[in-house]
């Protein structure tokens, strides 16, 4: 069996995965789970010719030297494909990893539309961690292509080995692959700050150097993407600070409270019929309390931060990414629980969501069993306080409901007292109009009396004249 037949056959069934070794079938990822292919099982020389005849001189001189590599391999017109050899028990196997070669958008990805605008930060750090397959790759590739279809601005991408394959649009984009275009990430991020670059993707933050390279980098201007290994944003704070020397974390911690401006932590779950895996993510993004929290060590501060802040900044920890899912029985509880980093308060938020304990024990769900009826206890503790929490919060909306009810008493006093006000206005409006109408008739009549009185005058003036007796005659 070839190499690309075998690649060929991974994309047609829609594998992520694809695994060769010795004495058994090659094995495809599909949703998740590792599915043999319907073969003989595979000669350890027919592995070593299969993988080894893709590798070029100088791959073969590294895999020689380190016993692995990493490379990366495409078919035209199928897919690109990153790919790790390495050895085991004396022989040669590998691990391929299928890359699309179209580049999906956040939206195709079924992520928060909030990740797509960490493409708007000016400068700073954004990482998407995650374990490995959770997409991590994938939704950076979404951001970098957003970034080159409306920003004109130089990318520089370092990765090991170069899975995505980006077209230059509104953006300049220069792909840098380790062992080929660079010796190693540390190399290629200290020449990369004079490439002029505006946007610096690290396909990965492995070494103490390569972060502290890249902090630098977001601290003077550039926006920086990369990759950890990380499960929540929490974890990733730490495990970048406590990869520094101790007499340095202090100034890494208030380093990063500066230039961490997102974090994206991905997973992928099975759905409940097991037919699709589907991402959930929590989404960190740096606001004045998480910046505090991070310059003062207070790591563990950060997960309740993002849980109160979902409707104004738009972060969620994973079990608010989990728990609709669970509601809407789009996954199981189990699933939920693997997925979570923090299983018991997404427990006790599912026994909120779901029917009561009192009906399972009704329906017959709990047998009348030592081990079950204290299963129930502690539910309904739980339920206890639940309930607690609610008579407070009604207590609270009470208060609340008295507090507008006297303020809508105050108003209506308020518009009563106006009204009268306007009433007193209308009727002094009313005199007043009467008393300019009555001063306009008097000064009307008294200009008619005026007009007569000049009038008589005027003839008797003329009769005084006729008669040569007038004041004009003398």
């Amino acid at each position: 069996m070839e190499l690309k037949e075998l690649l060929m056959f991974m994309t047609k069934k829609d594998a992520s995965d694809l695994h060769i070794k010795p004495m058994r079938p090659p094995l495809l990822r599909i949703q998740g789970r590792l599915i043999p292919v319907k073969s003989s099982p595979l000669k350890p020389d027919e592995v070593q010719q299969m993988l080894c005849s893709i590798l070029t001189t100088k791959q073969k001189e590294l895999f020689d030297q380190h016993l692995s590599v990493d490379i990366g391999y495409g078919i035209p017109g199928v897919a690109r494909f990153r790919a790790n050899l390495f050895y085991q028990r004396g022989t040669i196997a590998g691990v391929f990893r299928r890359v699309p070669f179209d580049i999906q958008n956040v939206a195709d990805l079924n992520l928060p539309d909030v990740i797509e605008t960490f493409t708007d930060f000016p400068g700073g750090m954004v990482l998407v961690t995650g374990p490995t397959g959770s997409g991590k790759s994938t939704t950076l590739a979404a951001l970098i292509q957003k970034l080159a279809t409306s920003r004109s601005c130089h990318i520089v991408t370092i990765e090991d080995p170069i899975e995505f394959l980006f077209s230059d649009d509104k953006a300049t984009i220069s792909q840098r692959e380790v062992g080929t275009d660079t010796p190693t990430f540390k190399e290629a991020l200290r020449n990369c700050v004079r490439q002029d670059p505006d946007v610096i993707m690290v396909g990965e933050m492995r070494d103490l150097e390569t972060m502290s390279t890249a902090i630098t980098a977001a601290e003077t201007g550039h926006l920086v993407f990369s990759t950890l290994h990380t499960n929540n944003a929490a974890q990733t704070i730490d495990r970048i600070i406590d990869t520094y020397p101790v007499d340095q974390q202090h100034q890494v911690r208030g380093q990063l409270g500066l230039v961490m401006k997102a974090i994206v932590s991905m997973q992928l779950v099975n759905n409940a019929d097991g037919d699709r895996r589907m991402p959930v993510c929590e989404i960190m993004l740096n606001s004045p309390k998480i910046s505090k929290h991070i310059e003062s060590g207070e790591i563990k501060e950060i997960t309740e931060e993002m849980e109160n802040t979902v409707s104004y900044y738009r972060m969620q920890s994973m079990n608010q990414s989990l728990n609709p899912l669970l509601a809407h029985n789009v996954i199981t509880y189990e699933q939920a629980v693997d997925a979570s980093a923090e299983p018991q308060p997404l427990s006790l938020k599912r026994r909120k969501m779901f029917p009561t304990i009192e009906d399972r024990f009704r329906e017959g769900e709990m047998a009348p069993s030592p081990a079950d009826f204290s299963e129930i206890t502690g539910l309904l503790e739980t339920k206890k306080l639940y309930e607690e929490a609610e008579e407070a919060h009604r207590s609270k909306m009470a208060e609340r409901d008295r507090v507008i009810a006297d303020l809508e008493r105050e108003v209506a006093e308020l518009r009563a007292q106006t009204e009268q006000v306007s009433d007193g206005t209308d009727e002094a409006r009313r005199e007043a109009e009467q008393a300019r109408a009555e001063v306009a008739r008097i000064r009307d009549e008294s200009q008619a009396k005026i007009n007569a009185l000049n009038e008589r005058i005027r003839d008797l003036n003329q009769q005084l004249s006729g008669n040569g007796k007038g004041f004009f005659k003398r």
